[in-house]
Protein backbone atom coordinates (compact mmCIF):
# COMPACT_ATOMS: atom_id res chain seq x y z
CA UNK A 1 0.00 0.00 0.00
CA UNK A 2 3.07 1.98 0.18
CA UNK A 3 3.17 2.49 -3.52
CA UNK A 4 -0.73 4.21 -3.22
CA UNK A 5 -0.07 6.16 0.01
CA UNK A 6 -0.67 10.28 -0.40
CA UNK A 7 2.57 11.38 -0.45
CA UNK A 8 3.40 8.93 -3.40
CA UNK A 9 0.24 10.46 -4.88
CA UNK A 10 1.32 14.00 -4.68
CA UNK A 11 4.97 13.13 -6.01
CA UNK A 12 2.83 11.68 -9.01
CA UNK A 13 1.10 14.90 -9.13
CA UNK A 14 3.87 17.35 -9.41
CA UNK A 15 5.37 15.42 -11.82
CA UNK A 16 2.39 15.16 -13.81
CA UNK A 17 1.77 18.94 -13.38
CA UNK A 18 5.27 19.84 -14.39
CA UNK A 19 5.03 18.01 -18.00
CA UNK A 20 1.65 19.40 -18.72
CA UNK A 21 2.88 22.73 -17.48
CA UNK A 22 5.72 22.91 -20.13
CA UNK A 23 3.39 21.82 -22.49
CA UNK A 24 1.06 24.36 -22.06
CA UNK A 25 3.59 26.97 -21.75
CA UNK A 26 5.10 25.53 -25.01
CA UNK A 27 1.85 25.85 -26.69
CA UNK A 28 1.07 29.39 -25.35
CA UNK A 29 4.41 30.44 -26.86
CA UNK A 30 4.11 28.83 -30.31
CA UNK A 31 -0.09 28.83 -30.74
CA UNK A 32 -1.15 32.41 -32.23
CA UNK A 33 -2.21 35.30 -29.67
CA UNK A 34 -5.79 34.22 -30.68
CA UNK A 35 -6.02 31.76 -28.69
CA UNK A 36 -6.61 33.13 -25.27
CA UNK A 37 -6.09 31.48 -21.90
CA UNK A 38 -3.28 29.48 -22.36
CA UNK A 39 -0.68 31.76 -20.25
CA UNK A 40 -2.86 30.98 -17.28
CA UNK A 41 -3.39 26.99 -17.56
CA UNK A 42 -0.05 26.79 -18.60
CA UNK A 43 0.82 28.58 -14.45
CA UNK A 44 -1.74 26.49 -13.29
CA UNK A 45 0.60 23.33 -12.80
CA UNK A 46 3.34 25.55 -11.82
CA UNK A 47 1.43 27.05 -8.91
CA UNK A 48 -0.33 23.51 -7.56
CA UNK A 49 3.31 21.82 -7.84
CA UNK A 50 4.09 24.97 -5.28
CA UNK A 51 1.49 24.21 -3.30
CA UNK A 52 1.96 20.52 -3.34
CA UNK A 53 6.08 20.97 -2.60
CA UNK A 54 4.73 22.57 0.47
CA UNK A 55 2.75 19.65 1.88
CA UNK A 56 5.33 17.39 1.21
CA UNK A 57 7.93 19.26 3.08
CA UNK A 58 8.63 17.26 6.24
CA UNK A 59 8.53 19.13 9.36
CA UNK A 60 5.91 21.44 7.56
CA UNK A 61 4.91 24.61 9.39
CA UNK A 62 1.47 25.66 9.93
CA UNK A 63 2.22 28.99 7.56
CA UNK A 64 3.44 26.39 4.97
CA UNK A 65 -0.05 24.69 5.29
CA UNK A 66 -1.34 28.11 4.72
CA UNK A 67 0.22 28.65 1.68
CA UNK A 68 0.13 25.27 0.07
CA UNK A 69 -3.68 25.89 0.37
CA UNK A 70 -3.39 28.66 -1.51
CA UNK A 71 -1.61 27.27 -4.16
CA UNK A 72 -4.20 24.53 -4.76
CA UNK A 73 -7.13 27.30 -4.74
CA UNK A 74 -4.88 29.20 -7.19
CA UNK A 75 -4.44 27.33 -9.68
CA UNK A 76 -8.12 25.94 -9.88
CA UNK A 77 -8.82 29.87 -9.78
CA UNK A 78 -5.90 30.04 -12.84
CA UNK A 79 -8.25 27.69 -14.81
CA UNK A 80 -11.44 29.46 -14.34
CA UNK A 81 -9.53 32.53 -15.47
CA UNK A 82 -8.04 30.54 -18.69
CA UNK A 83 -11.30 29.70 -18.94
CA UNK A 84 -12.97 32.96 -19.32
CA UNK A 85 -10.06 33.83 -21.28
CA UNK A 86 -10.31 31.18 -24.15
CA UNK A 87 -14.15 31.52 -24.45
CA UNK A 88 -13.69 35.94 -24.48
CA UNK A 89 -16.04 36.24 -21.62
CA UNK A 90 -15.39 39.01 -19.08
CA UNK A 91 -13.05 37.75 -16.33
CA UNK A 92 -13.99 39.69 -13.23
CA UNK A 93 -10.63 39.61 -11.89
CA UNK A 94 -10.33 41.63 -8.88
CA UNK A 95 -13.67 40.23 -7.62
CA UNK A 96 -11.82 36.71 -7.96
CA UNK A 97 -8.63 38.23 -5.86
CA UNK A 98 -11.15 39.66 -3.42
CA UNK A 99 -12.86 36.59 -2.72
CA UNK A 100 -9.31 34.77 -2.99
CA UNK A 101 -8.48 37.30 0.25
CA UNK A 102 -11.67 36.36 1.70
CA UNK A 103 -10.52 32.84 1.89
CA UNK A 104 -6.77 32.98 2.65
CA UNK A 105 -8.27 35.30 5.90
CA UNK A 106 -11.28 32.09 6.99
CA UNK A 107 -8.23 29.50 6.32
CA UNK A 108 -5.76 31.89 8.30
CA UNK A 109 -8.59 32.43 11.25
CA UNK A 110 -8.83 28.52 10.94
CA UNK A 111 -5.29 28.03 11.64
CA UNK A 112 -4.16 30.38 14.09
CA UNK A 113 -7.66 31.97 15.49
CA UNK A 114 -9.46 28.89 16.36
CA UNK A 115 -7.55 26.36 14.45
CA UNK A 116 -9.70 23.54 12.90
CA UNK A 117 -8.43 20.97 10.76
CA UNK A 118 -12.57 20.45 9.80
CA UNK A 119 -12.98 23.80 8.67
CA UNK A 120 -9.90 24.27 6.79
CA UNK A 121 -10.71 21.08 4.70
CA UNK A 122 -14.56 22.52 4.41
CA UNK A 123 -13.84 25.83 2.97
CA UNK A 124 -10.92 24.15 0.64
CA UNK A 125 -13.52 22.41 -0.74
CA UNK A 126 -16.60 24.63 -1.09
CA UNK A 127 -14.28 27.17 -2.34
CA UNK A 128 -13.31 24.71 -4.88
CA UNK A 129 -16.61 23.23 -5.50
CA UNK A 130 -18.01 26.91 -6.05
CA UNK A 131 -15.20 27.54 -8.93
CA UNK A 132 -16.12 23.98 -10.71
CA UNK A 133 -19.64 25.19 -10.72
CA UNK A 134 -18.65 28.40 -12.26
CA UNK A 135 -16.60 26.85 -14.57
CA UNK A 136 -19.41 24.38 -15.43
CA UNK A 137 -21.97 27.12 -16.35
CA UNK A 138 -19.67 28.88 -18.68
CA UNK A 139 -18.75 26.05 -20.44
CA UNK A 140 -22.52 25.09 -20.94
CA UNK A 141 -23.30 28.51 -22.26
CA UNK A 142 -20.44 29.53 -24.32
CA UNK A 143 -18.12 26.66 -24.79
CA UNK A 144 -18.77 24.09 -27.64
CA UNK A 145 -20.19 20.96 -27.39
CA UNK A 146 -17.35 19.22 -28.97
CA UNK A 147 -15.12 16.15 -27.32
CA UNK A 148 -12.56 18.17 -25.62
CA UNK A 149 -14.86 20.18 -24.11
CA UNK A 150 -17.02 17.68 -22.92
CA UNK A 151 -14.25 15.96 -21.06
CA UNK A 152 -13.23 18.77 -19.16
CA UNK A 153 -16.98 19.16 -18.35
CA UNK A 154 -17.21 15.44 -17.03
CA UNK A 155 -14.33 16.28 -14.96
CA UNK A 156 -15.07 19.13 -13.66
CA UNK A 157 -18.80 17.41 -12.58
CA UNK A 158 -17.03 14.27 -11.11
CA UNK A 159 -14.55 16.52 -8.98
CA UNK A 160 -17.49 18.26 -7.72
CA UNK A 161 -19.40 15.59 -6.52
CA UNK A 162 -16.47 14.50 -4.79
CA UNK A 163 -15.88 17.35 -3.30
CA UNK A 164 -19.22 17.84 -2.02
CA UNK A 165 -18.80 14.33 -0.49
CA UNK A 166 -15.70 14.96 1.08
CA UNK A 167 -17.09 18.51 2.77
CA UNK A 168 -20.26 16.30 4.27
CA UNK A 169 -18.21 13.38 5.55
CA UNK A 170 -15.61 16.23 7.32
CA UNK A 171 -18.91 18.38 8.71
CA UNK A 172 -20.87 14.59 10.28
CA UNK A 173 -17.59 12.29 11.04
CA UNK A 174 -16.78 12.22 14.90
CA UNK A 175 -12.70 12.06 13.96
CA UNK A 176 -11.24 12.91 9.86
CA UNK A 177 -8.05 11.73 9.22
CA UNK A 178 -5.41 14.15 8.66
CA UNK A 179 -4.34 14.97 4.91
CA UNK A 180 -0.82 12.54 4.99
CA UNK A 181 -2.78 9.72 6.53
CA UNK A 182 -1.94 6.15 4.83
CA UNK A 183 -5.70 5.39 4.70
CA UNK A 184 -7.71 4.49 2.04
CA UNK A 185 -10.18 7.54 2.28
CA UNK A 186 -7.22 10.42 2.31
CA UNK A 187 -5.84 8.07 -0.98
CA UNK A 188 -9.23 7.98 -2.55
CA UNK A 189 -9.48 12.10 -1.80
CA UNK A 190 -6.06 13.18 -3.01
CA UNK A 191 -6.15 10.70 -5.95
CA UNK A 192 -9.16 12.09 -7.48
CA UNK A 193 -7.42 15.51 -6.77
CA UNK A 194 -4.19 13.96 -8.58
CA UNK A 195 -6.91 12.58 -11.62
CA UNK A 196 -8.39 16.03 -11.54
CA UNK A 197 -5.17 18.23 -12.33
CA UNK A 198 -4.35 15.46 -15.12
CA UNK A 199 -7.43 15.86 -16.77
CA UNK A 200 -7.97 19.15 -16.72
CA UNK A 201 -4.40 20.05 -18.07
CA UNK A 202 -5.08 17.28 -20.76
CA UNK A 203 -8.46 19.15 -21.40
CA UNK A 204 -7.04 22.62 -21.93
CA UNK A 205 -4.50 21.26 -24.09
CA UNK A 206 -6.79 19.40 -26.43
CA UNK A 207 -9.17 22.52 -26.36
CA UNK A 208 -6.57 24.70 -27.63
CA UNK A 209 -5.13 22.09 -30.26
CA UNK A 210 -9.21 22.06 -31.45
CA UNK A 211 -9.25 26.00 -31.59
CA UNK A 212 -6.16 25.84 -34.08
CA UNK A 213 -7.67 23.24 -35.97
CA UNK A 214 -10.79 25.27 -36.57
CA UNK A 215 -9.05 28.56 -37.39
CA UNK A 216 -6.73 26.88 -39.74
CA UNK A 217 -9.94 25.22 -41.67
CA UNK A 218 -11.40 28.65 -40.84
CA UNK A 219 -8.61 30.55 -43.05
CA UNK A 220 -8.76 27.37 -45.67
CA UNK A 221 -12.38 27.77 -46.34
CA UNK A 222 -12.65 31.82 -46.19
CA UNK A 223 -11.62 34.81 -48.28
CA UNK A 224 -9.28 36.65 -46.09
CA UNK A 225 -10.60 40.09 -47.31
CA UNK A 226 -14.05 39.68 -47.17
CA UNK A 227 -14.69 36.90 -44.85
CA UNK A 228 -16.98 35.13 -47.39
CA UNK A 229 -16.47 31.48 -48.21
CA UNK A 230 -13.48 31.07 -51.00
CA UNK A 231 -14.98 29.20 -54.09
CA UNK A 232 -14.21 25.69 -53.41
CA UNK A 233 -16.04 25.86 -49.70
CA UNK A 234 -19.06 27.67 -51.87
CA UNK A 235 -18.92 25.23 -54.29
CA UNK A 236 -18.76 22.14 -52.00
CA UNK A 237 -21.28 23.63 -50.12
CA UNK A 238 -23.80 23.68 -53.29
CA UNK A 239 -23.05 20.44 -54.02
CA UNK A 240 -24.31 19.16 -50.41
CA UNK A 241 -27.54 21.26 -51.00
CA UNK A 242 -28.36 19.45 -54.23
CA UNK A 243 -27.29 16.18 -52.61
CA UNK A 244 -29.51 16.86 -49.66
CA UNK A 245 -31.97 18.17 -51.54
CA UNK A 246 -32.61 14.75 -53.87
CA UNK A 247 -32.86 13.22 -50.52
CA UNK A 248 -35.65 14.83 -49.35
CA UNK A 249 -36.82 17.43 -52.22
CA UNK A 250 -37.26 20.83 -50.94
CA UNK A 251 -36.17 23.79 -53.29
CA UNK A 252 -33.17 26.00 -53.39
CA UNK A 253 -31.62 28.70 -55.14
CA UNK A 254 -28.25 30.63 -56.22
CA UNK A 255 -27.39 33.91 -56.69
CA UNK A 256 -24.60 35.24 -58.59
CA UNK A 257 -24.04 39.10 -57.86
CA UNK A 258 -21.44 41.25 -59.69
CA UNK A 259 -20.62 44.71 -58.20
CA UNK A 260 -21.16 47.22 -60.34
CA UNK A 261 -18.58 49.64 -62.53
CA UNK A 262 -16.24 47.95 -59.52
CA UNK A 263 -13.26 48.81 -62.26
CA UNK A 264 -13.66 52.20 -62.47
CA UNK A 265 -14.03 52.17 -58.41
CA UNK A 266 -10.30 50.61 -58.58
CA UNK A 267 -8.83 53.10 -61.21
CA UNK A 268 -10.55 56.15 -59.57
CA UNK A 269 -10.00 55.67 -55.99
CA UNK A 270 -7.32 52.91 -55.63
CA UNK A 271 -7.37 49.25 -54.97
CA UNK A 272 -6.88 49.83 -51.25
CA UNK A 273 -10.59 51.45 -51.25
CA UNK A 274 -11.57 48.41 -54.06
CA UNK A 275 -10.69 46.58 -50.73
CA UNK A 276 -12.65 48.73 -48.41
CA UNK A 277 -15.72 48.15 -50.70
CA UNK A 278 -15.45 44.63 -50.93
CA UNK A 279 -15.16 44.01 -47.41
CA UNK A 280 -18.22 46.54 -47.06
CA UNK A 281 -20.36 44.87 -49.26
CA UNK A 282 -20.17 41.36 -47.87
CA UNK A 283 -20.39 42.91 -44.54
CA UNK A 284 -23.93 44.02 -45.64
CA UNK A 285 -24.86 41.23 -47.37
CA UNK A 286 -24.36 39.30 -44.40
CA UNK A 287 -26.37 41.78 -42.39
CA UNK A 288 -29.37 40.57 -44.74
CA UNK A 289 -29.38 37.18 -45.23
CA UNK A 290 -30.42 34.35 -42.96
CA UNK A 291 -28.39 32.27 -40.82
CA UNK A 292 -28.77 29.15 -42.91
CA UNK A 293 -27.66 31.13 -46.54
CA UNK A 294 -24.20 31.08 -47.13
CA UNK A 295 -22.15 33.90 -49.04
CA UNK A 296 -18.96 33.22 -51.11
CA UNK A 297 -16.34 35.08 -53.04
CA UNK A 298 -16.53 33.37 -56.31
CA UNK A 299 -13.89 35.53 -58.20
CA UNK A 300 -12.84 39.14 -58.03
CA UNK A 301 -15.77 41.14 -57.57
CA UNK A 302 -18.57 38.22 -58.02
CA UNK A 303 -19.87 36.89 -55.59
CA UNK A 304 -22.15 33.26 -55.11
CA UNK A 305 -24.97 32.90 -52.35
CA UNK A 306 -26.56 29.60 -51.56
CA UNK A 307 -30.12 29.95 -50.69
CA UNK A 308 -31.87 26.54 -48.96
CA UNK A 309 -35.12 25.59 -49.05
CA UNK A 310 -35.71 29.31 -51.54
CA UNK A 311 -37.35 29.32 -54.21
CA UNK A 312 -36.79 31.94 -57.44
CA UNK A 313 -39.44 34.26 -56.13
CA UNK A 314 -38.35 34.51 -52.75
CA UNK A 315 -34.77 34.83 -53.91
CA UNK A 316 -36.04 37.90 -56.27
CA UNK A 317 -37.64 39.49 -53.22
CA UNK A 318 -34.54 38.29 -51.09
CA UNK A 319 -31.91 40.41 -53.90
CA UNK A 320 -34.30 43.14 -53.57
CA UNK A 321 -33.91 43.60 -50.01
CA UNK A 322 -30.01 43.46 -50.85
CA UNK A 323 -29.76 45.88 -53.08
CA UNK A 324 -31.87 48.54 -50.97
CA UNK A 325 -29.61 47.32 -47.82
CA UNK A 326 -26.24 48.53 -50.19
CA UNK A 327 -28.44 51.76 -51.53
CA UNK A 328 -28.71 53.51 -47.60
CA UNK A 329 -26.35 56.34 -48.32
CA UNK A 330 -23.02 54.74 -46.55
CA UNK A 331 -19.66 56.08 -47.98
CA UNK A 332 -19.00 53.01 -49.43
CA UNK A 333 -21.97 51.81 -50.95
CA UNK A 334 -22.28 50.44 -54.32
CA UNK A 335 -24.63 49.42 -56.57
CA UNK A 336 -25.00 45.84 -57.64
CA UNK A 337 -26.33 43.32 -60.23
CA UNK A 338 -28.06 40.15 -59.38
CA UNK A 339 -28.55 36.74 -61.62
CA UNK A 340 -30.83 34.19 -59.35
CA UNK A 341 -31.87 30.71 -60.95
CA UNK A 342 -33.28 27.80 -58.83
CA UNK A 343 -32.45 24.10 -58.72
CA UNK A 344 -34.97 22.33 -61.06
CA UNK A 345 -34.90 18.98 -60.03
CA UNK A 346 -32.47 15.90 -60.27
CA UNK A 347 -31.97 16.44 -63.73
CA UNK A 348 -30.22 19.74 -62.59
CA UNK A 349 -26.83 19.91 -61.54
CA UNK A 350 -24.72 22.59 -59.85
CA UNK A 351 -22.85 23.27 -63.30
CA UNK A 352 -26.18 24.42 -64.80
CA UNK A 353 -27.49 26.23 -62.21
CA UNK A 354 -24.04 28.31 -62.22
CA UNK A 355 -24.37 28.69 -65.69
CA UNK A 356 -28.07 30.20 -66.08
CA UNK A 357 -27.20 32.12 -62.74
CA UNK A 358 -24.25 33.81 -64.74
CA UNK A 359 -26.25 34.50 -67.85
CA UNK A 360 -29.25 35.92 -65.69
CA UNK A 361 -26.53 38.07 -64.52
CA UNK A 362 -24.72 39.38 -67.49
CA UNK A 363 -28.92 40.26 -68.62
CA UNK A 364 -28.99 42.09 -65.43
CA UNK A 365 -25.71 44.11 -66.94
CA UNK A 366 -27.18 44.31 -70.50
CA UNK A 367 -30.47 46.15 -69.23
CA UNK A 368 -28.57 48.74 -67.17
CA UNK A 369 -26.97 47.20 -64.27
CA UNK A 370 -28.51 48.02 -60.71
CA UNK A 371 -31.54 44.56 -61.01
CA UNK A 372 -32.04 41.33 -60.16
CA UNK A 373 -32.91 39.11 -63.43
CA UNK A 374 -33.86 35.30 -63.17
CA UNK A 375 -32.57 32.50 -65.35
Amino acid sequence: MSSLDPRSLIIMANFMALVMGAVLGFMWRQYPRTIHGLREWALMPAVWIVGAFLYLVPGRTEVMLWLANAGVLAGFGLFHLGCLYFLDRPAPVRALLGAFALLMGALGWFTWGAPSYVARVVVVSAAIAALHAWTLVVLWRHGTRRLPTRLVQLTLSVHLVILLVRMQSAMTARQIEGLMEPSSVQTFYIGAFVMTVLTLSIGALLMATDRVRSEFEHLAAHDSLTEALNRRAILALCQDEQDRSLRQPRPFSLMMLDLDHFKAINDNHGHQHGDRVLAHFAHTLRGVLRRTDRLGRYGGEEFLVLLPGTDAQAATALAGRMRAALASGHPLDCKVSIGVTEWQGAADSIDGMLARADAALYQAKAQGRDRTCVG
